[in-house]
């Protein structure tokens, strides 16, 4: 099992002077747990079954689930809600143990037995914790796995913001808590976590580890226990080791216990896994084969049956509700902590210990054999406390009514930030959107608008060069402790002004993506968790949100409210080629739930679309938002009215309204607006009527075309889609040249639409350095390309 040494933080502490009364409670607390256990270990199993064996499968599916996942995790569980948690506190659930939090909420009448019985059924509880798609109240979604873990930590980070800024008591201050399975250690974003944390000075957060040591393809290396307390203990964390259980330590004490400790301390993982599953009277043959010529073993060993021996060999820390209650009880300040329970895997079912056992469930007579075990009558398996006696349970619901986790309260409704009507567009004959949006954050930040102080910018290591500078210089950043900036001490002159205070509003990030859409998906969520609305603005390079595009789905998925912002985008940022130049990331914003996308051109596009933004991040029926921009400076628009704006918004607009009938219109989209403008002015003598139609969205375009066509089969009210619309003006025989600085496939599909003839242009290779004239001619962008473009779309005909 790997080299362990017990944590001085459980053997060190200065004994508890425990008077009678006090030490009949703890009993009659372990007591109740224990049972609580065993009944958690039942339901999340009964869950599984059912889905899987008596519930009617239509598509011959396995349904799956996690039956011996559950089951190493129903002691720790049981101890952490109905004891050590409080109602500030906040816990992701390993995913594979989802059967045991509804098993919990169940018990505390918060889930129904219906639910539970549509285990992975349409309406029923989902595979995973859930916050949008479970009833139960669910704090943070978890699944893909080690960002549940992880998010906890930034969760704390939002926590300190908040309290800092006083918009948070100190003493409404909960623990973020992330329930594991040791295989997620393997996730490379848990320590880019771990080293943000240590920067930030993290506090308030424990990683409990189920340590079964068996992931879904095999037993894991023994070698690595001490690696992980190194690692933690580094970073800052205290580190404690739940390995044996009461009735192993005492056992330990007796003649013989020492060698029976010694083996176990030595023994390989995949050793004590098979011998947990073959049971009592093989793990007494290879007991006394091992160690039982030494004195005392033989007896102590002879002191149990098979059955006895079986339970001792398995009395593992994670097991062990007493062991658990005095290492939460011992976890009493804001030091953040790793403990690392040791478990089997399927404890306490036929399947513990079997490395087959991640997706294995029991069959009909082993499930049958557990009931009868327990107690429970048949027919009576969705019983709370069936087979228990009317005194114990009562007792049990008495208990479990008035632990703290029952008090705890419905997720914060937070009140509404006021917002002003528009946003100031920012002077200027030519400007790039990027610098826009800087100078919008910069303006707000001057200003004494509600919306300015609840505004929170964050970047990887990319706030100059995605334009917050100026906003930081204004606002600060935000430090626990201040932190001097030497170089304005020593009078060194630097455009960056950055004060690192309390009351800073910008968190800055290491170069670690999953960590950056972590942290805003924290911040998106701290209205429903801590009941103070946040506005975060999120910066980062545009081809570097597929590197956290796995942590950006999961914080759209438990509908975090975000404001992301990738910049510079496309192969227009020229000099820096290939690597940092982005293609399909239009296609992540048409594709991505729970995140609106927006390419806009011009600087006022930029404003109606940042102040959409916040309007969207409060809306209930809202979402992240996601701005595509560029550090290209072109000539802006002159304007006669506002009457654009509302088309924009939808996703398009005519930029040059098309002739009746037109036979053919440019569609743009973003930096590329210059050369679609330039082609206009070259075409729009030669074909008459033609259109320059301006996309600033081709995610709700599709979107909303989608639902129109969607319509016909939901019985909804059906109308005309915007896109159709603004393409019912063309001809039907019209043809429509899209560009954009992108995959083409971005605005190909509006042939679809009303049956037009399309020339799609765009990126679909890695570029290259070079200047602009000379990418956006290799590549087809320029004024040029279009032309050709359009010709094609007429050649051959009359």
């Amino acid at each position: 099992m790997g080299e362990v040494t017990i944590p001085p933080d459980l053997t060190k502490r200065p004994p508890m002077v425990i008077d009678t009364v006090s030490t009949e409670s703890r009993a009659e607390t372990v007591r109740l747990l224990t049972e609580i256990e065993q009944r958690l270990r039942w339901l999340s199993s009964w869950m599984i079954h059912n889905a899987n064996n008596i519930r009617e499968k239509r598509d011959g599916l396995k349904v799956g689930g996690h039956q011996a996942s559950c089951a190493s995790m129903t002691a720790i569980m049981a101890a952490l809600y109905f004891h050590a948690l409080r109602p500030q506190d906040k816990v992701a659930v390993k995913p594979h143990a989802g059967p045991v939090l509804h098993a919990i909420h169940y018990l505390l009448d918060e889930q129904t037995r219906e639910k539970m019985e549509r285990f992975r059924g349409l309406g029923g509880v989902q595979s995973y914790p859930s916050r949008t798609k479970d009833s139960i109240p669910v704090d943070f979604s978890t699944g893909s796995v080690g960002l549940g873990v992880a998010i906890t930590a930034f969760s704390s980070l939002v926590q300190d913001y908040l309290i800092a800024h006083g918009q948070l008591r100190e003493e409404q201050s909960g623990r973020m808590i992330a329930l594991m399975g040791d295989a997620e250690l393997d996730e490379g974003n848990i320590y880019e976590c771990l080293i943000e944390g240590y920067k930030h000075d993290l506090r308030n957060c424990w990683w409990i580890v189920d340590y079964n040591r068996q992931s879904l393809d095999a037993t894991t290396a023994d070698r690595m226990f001490r690696r992980f307390d190194d690692i933690f203990e580094t970073c800052g964390w205290r580190v404690v080791t739940l390995k044996h259980g009461k009735l192993q330590r005492a056992a330990f004490q007796l003649p013989g216990g020492k060698a029976l400790e010694d083996w176990i301390e030595t023994c390989p993982n995949a050793d004590f896994a098979a011998l947990t599953y073959l049971g009592g009277a093989a793990w007494r043959e290879r007991l006394m084969h091992d160690i039982g010529r030494k004195r005392g073993v033989a007896e102590l060993l002879g002191s149990f049956d098979d059955a006895g021996l079986a339970q001792l060999m398995t009395n593992l820390g994670g097991h062990c509700i007493e062991t658990l209650l005095d290492a939460f009880d011992s976890m009493d300040d804001e030091r953040p902590t790793l403990l690392i329970a040791y478990t089997v895997k399927g404890y306490g079912l036929p399947l513990a210990g079997h490395k087959d056992n991640h997706s294995g469930m029991m069959n009909a007579g082993q499930i049958e054999g557990f009931r009868d075990a327990l107690g429970i009558a048949p027919g009576e398996e969705w019983g709370k406390w069936s087979g228990l006696g009317d005194n114990l349970a009562s007792a049990l619901q008495a208990f479990v009514a008035d632990s703290p986790i029952a008090r705890k309260q419905a997720e914060h409704a937070a009140p509404t930030i006021p917002l002003p009507d528009r946003l100031p567009v920012p002077e200027g004959r030519e400007q790039s959107t990027q610098a826009a949006f800087g100078k919008i954050l910069h303006d707000l930040a001057k200003s004494d608008a509600p919306l300015a102080d609840r505004l929170v910018t964050t970047a990887p290591d990319v706030t100059q060069t995605t334009n917050l500078g100026a906003f930081v210089n204004q606002r600060g950043l935000f430090r626990r402790q201040e932190l001097a900036d030497v170089f304005q001490r020593v009078k060194i002159p630097s455009a960056q002004k950055w004060a690192a205070h309390q009351a800073g509003q910008h968190i800055e990030l290491g170069i670690a993506e999953n960590n950056f859409f972590l942290a805003l998906a924290a911040l998106g969520l701290s209205a429903p968790h801590f009941g103070t609305r946040l506005m975060p603005v999120g910066t980062v390079y545009d081809p570097f949100i597929a590197r956290g595009l796995d942590a950006l789905n999961y914080g759209c998925y438990q509908d975090s409210r975000f404001l992301l912002v990738g910049t510079p985008s496309g192969i227009t940022l020229a000099g820096e080629g290939g690597a940092h130049q982005s293609i399909n990331t239009p296609l992540i914003g048409m594709g991505q739930p729970g995140l609106e996308s927006f390419e806009p051109a011009f600087a006022d596009e930029v404003a109606l679309m940042m102040a959409f933004a916040f309007r969207h991040m409060q809306a209930a029926d809202g979402a992240s938002v996601y701005l595509r921009l560029t550090t290209r400076v072109i000539e802006q628009i002159a304007r006669t009215d506002s009457a654009w704006e509302a088309d924009a918004l939808a996703g398009a607009y005519w930029l040059r309204e098309p002739g009746p009938g037109a036979e053919a219109a440019i569609v743009y989209c973003g930096a590329v607006a210059s050369e679609a403008l330039e082609a206009w002015e070259a075409l729009k003598g030669d074909i008459p009527g033609l259109g320059l139609l301006a996309v600033t969205s081709p995610d709700r375009l599709h979107r909303d075309w989608s639902a129109q066509r969607s319509a016909r089969w939901t019985g909804k009210p059906g109308g005309q889609s915007h896109v159709a619309r603004l393409l019912g003006q063309l001809s039907p025989t019209a043809g429509l040249v899209t560009v954009l600085d992108g995959s083409p496939a971005a605005l190909s599909w509006l042939g679809g639409v009303r049956g037009h003839r399309v020339s799609p242009l765009g990126t679909d290779r890695f570029g290259q350095t070079g200047d602009l004239p000379d990418l956006y001619r290799t590549y087809r962008l320029d004024r040029e390309a279009i032309i050709d473009a359009m010709a094609e779309l007429f050649v051959g005909r009359d």
